[in-house]
């Protein structure tokens, strides 16, 4: 049973922040690139930011560049997203998945993934 559980998602107001947790079970996520993905009905789900499972590679959407911040906790299997000057365009489900492929790139942008998270809704509005 392998599985990626989400957390921290809820309603912000524009220009507040917000960190986004992914927390692993059933396996390690040090072996894994992890990604995070947005999903806003009737459009495709699109790559915000991906982090190599050593930490030292990331791959940024050009909307969030500059105010979102992926890292990663492999000691507490865990994978965050800071999320700072937060837009209503920012609205949507964000998914934490994880991926055995080489580079982050090819993860945010091509969506190759081994596991998805269910997760987790975040609203920006006034």
């Amino acid at each position: 049973q392998l599985q990626l559980v989400e957390s921290g998602g809820g309603l912000v107001q524009p220009g507040g922040s917000l960190r986004l947790s992914c927390e692993a079970s059933g396996f390690t996520l040090d072996q894994y690139a992890i990604g995070w993905f947005r999903q806003v009905p009737g459009k495709e789900r699109e790559g915000v930011s991906c982090i190599s499972s050593s930490g030292r590679s990331t791959n940024y959407a050009d909307s969030v560049k500059g105010r979102f911040t992926i890292s990663r906790d492999n000691a507490k299997n865990t994978v965050y997203l800071q999320m700072k000057s937060l837009k209503p365009e920012d609205t949507a489900v964000y998914y934490c998945a994880a991926s055995s492929i080489i580079t982050v790139q090819a993860m945010c942008v091509r969506r190759l993934v081994d596991y998805w998270g269910k997760g987790t809704l975040v609203t920006v509005s006034s």
